[in-house]
């Protein structure tokens, strides 16, 4: 696979190549002060100069004063929302003169392409996969759309307060799972791009881009981005004791600290990209016809383990920590690895800011006090 550097005249030539190649290319746009992902057409659809200001709880779009076209971190919609939809039709059932007709729902044709997916946006898709597509049974949709999408990665330039992706080992820099990843580059007046392919197929966008060859001095350039980046990471989490912390400290006060302002909003899970729980309605209407829908649930919704007419958890307290002890332990009990990569998005967008960072260092600081 090659390395090599383009101008902007030459990577603004990247959307239209992908959207000749059947694409639909989803990248990041600014949409009502936020940064989200939708279609994208051009390069002037993408964010160029703006980033963020966020922090626990707060999320404010900022100008830059350059012309970058990443110099962002990540909104609150991830790649997710494409691969596997808030609401999906799963099947419908009419009538026809033979009796009742069940048709499930196509699978979607569309190949996507998404530009400008983080390191730790292509870690969550491992793990998605591992959910939906790696066990014994299968989900044919989330498959699909996986196995037929092309993936952008950007190498992090900023870090916002609330990343702390490197101490999950997932990012700044993309290690695999891309098959073109870029390192934006401004330097005075020269602003430029490092692409490098990770599969034939995104050799083949690369190729057509054209550029010179990449240079030890380029790859320095490159190293010393991803170092900064980094260096200036605004959380840090435990991640190699983080299964014994909690679950050693399952009856903490702790919790009850986080009942006091736990919303049980949802919140945190809608902008995870690894969360995968969801529910299935039968929706019927007054001309007989029918449809089998799924759709995002969450573990802090009150009957999300409803049994018999009462809530197995029935407190804010109980569901926060069922969220929490599931993706940073118990998920490595049922797919190896921790269902976080420290996007830090359920820490941006908690209306009341609970910072899983901070609280995991109470469970463990109560847990020494106790003793």
């Amino acid at each position: 696979m090659s390395s090599r550097i383009v101008d902007t005249v030459r990577f603004d030539a990247l959307i239209p190549l992908l959207a000749q190649r059947g694409y639909t290319v989803i990248g990041p746009t600014v949409h009502e002060g936020v940064i989200v992902l939708d279609e994208i057409d051009s390069s002037e659809d993408l964010p160029i100069g703006w980033t963020e200001s966020s922090e626990a709880g707060t999320y404010e779009l900022v100008e830059r004063g350059d012309d970058a076209y990443f110099g962002f971190t990540i909104g609150p919609i991830t790649p997710k929302t494409y691969l596997y939809p808030p609401v999906q039709t799963l099947l419908t059932i009419t009538h026809a003169e033979t009796g009742l007709v069940f048709a499930p729902q196509p699978v979607d044709p569309r190949r996507y392409a998404f530009v400008g997916v983080r390191a730790c946006e292509i870690a969550a898709m491992g793990i998605q996969d591992r959910v939906f597509s790696d066990g014994a049974a299968t989900d044919a949709y989330y498959t699909k759309a996986r196995e037929r999408s092309f993936i952008v990665g950007v190498n992090c330039s900023v870090a916002a307060p609330t990343c702390f992706c490197s101490s999950m080992g997932t990012g700044p820099r993309c290690t695999s799972g891309y098959d073109l990843v870029v390192t934006e580059i401004i330097e005075d007046d020269l602003h430029e791009f490092v692409v490098r392919s990770g599969t034939e197929a995104g050799e083949d966008i690369a190729q057509a881009l054209g550029g010179r060859a990449t240079t030890a001095t380029d790859s320095l350039r490159v190293n010393a981005i991803i170092t900064d980046t980094e260096a200036h990471m605004g959380r840090t989490f435990p991640e190699a004791e983080a299964y014994d912390i909690l679950t050693k400290n399952l009856e903490s006060p702790v919790w009850d600290s986080i009942a006091e302002r736990c919303l049980s909003c949802t919140n945190c899970t809608l902008v995870c990209p690894t969360c995968f729980c969801s529910t299935v309605d039968d929706i019927t209407d007054l001309e007989g016809t029918a449809a089998r829908t799924r759709s995002w649930d969450s573990c802090f919704g009150l009957d999300f383990t409803n049994l018999h007419g009462h809530s197995v958890r029935s407190s804010p307290g109980s569901r926060y920590r069922q969220w929490m002890t599931h993706k940073l332990a118990y998920w490595y009990d049922q797919f190896g690895s921790s269902g976080c990569v420290g996007c830090g998005r359920c820490i941006t967008w908690c209306p009341v800011g609970i910072d899983i960072t901070a609280e995991i260092v109470n469970l463990e600081t109560q847990s020494k006090v106790a003793l």
